[in-house]
């Protein structure tokens, strides 16, 4: 699977988490979850590469317990769980 398909799926599954996603230029210096006025949010930093920019939405993913429940294509899972374990 591509990285572009898989950020999309990424932040799909943030969006059914409830997260609020943000793709806005930071300039490399942003960026990744934080919950404002008891809403979370996802910020995606469009300064960085794709690769990049998955890495901030796995990680907010990451950070979430509700994320086994999701049902997300193998690929993904992988990626979830690859870096958990690392």
């Amino acid at each position: 699977m591509h990285t572009v398909d898989l950020l999309e799926e990424a932040l799909g599954a943030a969006e059914a988490l409830s997260y609020q996603v943000r793709r806005e230029w930071l300039g490399g210096v942003g960026g990744g979850s934080c919950e404002i006025k008891g809403r979370k949010h996802v910020f995606i930093d469009l300064s960085l590469s794709l690769p990049d920019q998955l890495q901030q939405a796995l990680a907010a993913l990451r950070e979430d317990p509700r994320v086994g429940q999701l049902n997300v294509s193998p690929a993904l899972r992988r990626q979830l769980v690859g870096r958990r374990a690392a």
